[in-house]
């Protein structure tokens, strides 16, 4: 089992909490789509023949790519993989680019899974975020989705910025939860470095991003989804039952993937490896026949600590016996780090498993970094 994953590289403008790689301009698009094609070639043999359960188009904002450049990345991997007839095949799509005559495109290729970019239902609060959609146009476009017979959806909400009272924000999942979507994911607002968001926090053009609220409105998003009968399947990932994205759920679990694309990264449980983040330089190093990438052995100490960082991250939880399985004698070590956080009940012991609580999920990365192996 192995996915893969293709960063296509264009936006039509930048929302100005993102940090992801993109351009703006869409002057190399055609030459981007033959340079993605010809390194699925060139990587080929990276996942060792293993049968591909899931293609996912990321980016960058995929769905600006037609029917047809889609189909032909498609065909690529087919030519080159086993695509299991079942395969999970996903497009990250802005709401103004799903109108009516693209849908019906698309229903003509393998894709078979939306990642709806909606943010807000609030118009004001898209435009802080320099989103190119308005809230009626999110809507909108779940619906011609779902009038299409697309239903594997998952939309894509922020919460935890300036604008965003807690009233807002139940009826933003309220909105979302009148749509049915079987899949939401929701991310609490990161000021990154490097960002539009984070100049205008340092100049004093906005307020700071406030911990509190996003704590609190966290825990509102988490009771309002368990109720509705949605399982929190990883700390982002609300889902209902069988609607998991098998895609990223497989990043948590640690299978394969292979990434394609300029800023895209690769992992074959012994190497990771990521692609060069930028455009030009991925396309000239495309050209010549060699992937623009960095390559990293993992050690022991790395899987273990992956394996931390992605296991706690879910419903799942950390599996003691998996640990042992990386390296004998973990264990106990482990165990013993993660007392205090039995104690102050932020993690839960099943048998061999320890999960985060409701209230350890608010500090899943200080839990995590705490349970990390460091043998400097």
């Amino acid at each position: 089992m192995a996915g893969i994953y293709i960063h296509i590289p264009f936006c039509k403008q930048a929302c100005h909490y993102c940090d992801f790689h993109f351009s703006t301009s869409l002057k190399y698009r055609d030459e981007m789509v033959q340079a993605l094609i010809k390194e699925i070639a060139l990587q080929k043999d990276y996942l060792n023949s293993e049968t591909i359960h899931t293609i996912y188009f990321g980016g960058g904002t995929p769905s600006l790519l037609n029917a047809g450049e889609i189909n032909t990345i498609i065909d690529t991997i087919s030519s080159l993989h086993t695509v299991a007839a079942d395969a999970e095949i996903t497009l990250e799509a802005n709401p103004d680019d799903l109108h009516r005559e693209a849908i019906q495109a698309l229903r003509q290729t393998p894709v078979n899974r939306f990642s709806i970019g909606i943010q807000s239902f609030f118009d004001e609060d898209l435009l802080w975020m320099n989103r190119a959609h308005h809230a009626q146009e999110a809507e909108a476009s779940v619906k011609r989705a779902q009038d299409a017979g697309f239903e594997n959806i998952t939309a894509d909400l922020i919460y935890g910025y300036p604008l965003l009272t807690d009233a807002k924000w139940q009826h933003n999942i309220a909105t979302m939860l009148g749509l049915d979507v079987p899949h939401i994911s929701a991310y609490s607002l990161t000021v990154e470095p490097r960002t539009a968001l984070a100049k205008f926090i340092k100049s004093k053009k906005q307020p700071p991003v406030s911990d509190k609220q996003s704590a609190d409105q966290f825990i509102i998003l988490m009771d309002t989804l368990q109720q509705k009968g949605f399982e929190h399947y990883e700390i982002s990932n609300f889902a209902k039952p069988g609607h998991y994205s098998r895609h990223n759920t497989n990043y948590w679990r640690g299978v394969k993937y292979a990434g394609i694309g300029p800023s895209a990264h690769s992992f074959n449980g012994d190497t990771r490896q990521w692609n060069i983040a930028n455009n030009a330089k991925y396309l000239e190093g495309i050209s010549t026949g060699t992937i623009p990438a960095e390559t990293e052995l993992l050690t022991e100490e790395n899987r273990l600590n992956e394996y931390i960082m992605t296991s706690l991250r879910t419903m799942w939880g950390l599996d003691l016996q998996k640990l042992e399985a990386i390296a004998a004698g973990t264990k106990p070590m482990l165990l013993k780090e993660a007392t205090l956080f039995l104690e102050k009940g932020w993690l839960l012991r099943d048998g061999d498993t320890l999960i985060l609580t409701q209230e350890g999920k608010l500090y899943a990365d200080h839990v995590a970094g705490e349970l990390f192996f460091d043998h400097d």
